[in-house]
């Protein structure tokens, strides 16, 4: 009976897709509303953001990337805050470059940016723990699918950092390991955005994935006598 569903079904990554754009709506408004009240734009709190998790600063070329905008955008962006008062202009390491700081005024914007989606967190965290944790991995897939393709720049996340070592342990609830701290770690600390990450090499980066992405991907046989 399920081949019926099948046929009158619209692929599952399209079903998927169209809740992530629903979601991505309501991000919105209530990014437009807290922005309101924080006297920034969702675009200019997006950059605050960007800044508080980056405590050494960014250029301003690098907070362009993130934030998928032209250099002259993000110049006029930063003018903006820098008027506000919420972002400085220190020399970088070069003459001629710029490294972009927040203020403590600019701290604290920052901070309550972080309150806009808290809606969404207590809606997650309605799922059990380890629904939670496959949502993260999804995530995380996702993600780098979207950094391949181009769409996104390179975001720090473990599976493409150089401490990454993937299902080094054999312990089912923390099977990998973080080099960095040396300590082991699972699904659910994978982190998205982090601030110890180191760049891996193109090599090394592929090595890790596949280890990573091995685990879930049970053998042709198999999955199919689990849809029978």
């Amino acid at each position: 009976m399920s081949a019926i569903f099948d046929s009158i079904s619209e692929p599952v990554a399209r079903r998927v897709t169209a809740g992530l754009a629903k979601i991505g709506l309501v991000l919105r408004s209530r990014a437009w509303k807290g922005a309101g009240n924080a006297g920034v734009t969702p675009s200019q709190g997006h950059a605050l953001a960007l800044l508080r998790d980056a405590p050494e600063g960014l250029r301003l070329a690098g907070l362009a990337k993130l934030l998928c905008i032209s250099a002259p955008t993000a110049s006029d962006m930063v003018n903006v805050l820098a008027a506000k008062g919420l972002v400085a202009k220190q020399p970088g390491r070069d003459r001629r470059s710029i490294n972009l700081v927040l203020t403590p005024e600019g701290e604290a914007s920052a901070d309550r940016t972080r309150e806009w989606p808290d809606f969404l967190a207590d809606a997650v965290d309605t799922l059990p723990a380890v629904e939670q944790a496959g949502l993260l991995r999804g995530l995380v897939r996702v993600i780098r699918a979207l950094q391949v393709n181009g769409d996104i720049p390179m975001q720090r996340m473990c599976v493409s950092c150089h401490f990454f070592r993937p299902y080094a342990h054999d312990d089912p609830l923390n099977p990998h390991h973080c080099a960095y701290v040396d300590a082991p770690f699972g699904d659910r600390h994978l982190r998205l955005n982090c601030g110890e990450h180191q760049l891996a090499d193109a090599a090394e980066q592929e090595a890790h994935w596949q280890r990573f992405i091995a685990p879930a991907e049970p053998p042709a046989s198999t999955a199919q006598s689990n849809v029978r």
